[in-house]
């Protein structure tokens, strides 16, 4: 199947709301616990609203890899928490829906953000970290030559416990100053 990779925008809040709808269950044990309203298309229509003033103001990008009339989301990425000056940096988010994990599709959407954060940002370093049994995202990470950087005890609040992270990061080796 063919993946069409775009950038979030308003618009997508009734396939988003749908993706992670589908996906409660599988994405249960990698994140925060949630309200059942904040995947509604309402709260996806403001979240989307929001999004798009960060895009703008440079602090977040966020992709979704779909089908060729995006109908439906096959996975999702976000660069955010991007910060300039001397740091030039930012963190790398994905997920992909349960049906889709194991044939590329995430590999194809993770390589669209690295790209765009390196040439069209001109980020210097991506920095991207994963709990300890998450072995397809350290898979993930390292395919694309993330380096292990650190471990974080008790770094985020996921699925109602502090959870261990390991800490990666993949710097641009054709930083522009």
């Amino acid at each position: 199947m063919e993946m069409k990779i775009v950038r979030t925008r308003p618009g997508h809040e009734t396939i988003l709301a749908n993706y992670f709808a589908v996906n409660e269950s599988h994405f249960e044990r990698w994140n925060p616990i949630v309200p059942i309203e904040h995947h509604s298309i309402d709260a996806w229509r403001r979240r989307l609203e929001d999004r798009e003033r960060e895009f703008n103001n440079g602090q977040s990008v966020h992709f979704i890899g779909t089908d060729a009339t995006e109908s439906y989301v096959i996975g999702s990425c976000s660069l955010s928490n991007i910060v300039r000056g001397s740091f030039q940096a930012c963190f790398l988010g994905y997920s992909v829906a349960e049906r889709y994990e194991g044939q590329g599709y995430m590999k194809k959407i993770v390589g669209h953000a690295i790209d765009y954060a390196f040439s069209e940002l001109n980020l210097h370093r991506i920095m991207a970290n994963h709990m300890p049994d998450n072995v397809r995202s350290a898979g993930l990470l390292k395919g694309f030559g993330f380096d292990r950087e650190g471990y974080a005890r008790d770094y985020l609040f996921v699925n109602g416990k502090w959870e261990d992270h390991v800490l990666n990061a993949l710097t641009n080796p054709q930083y522009r100053k």
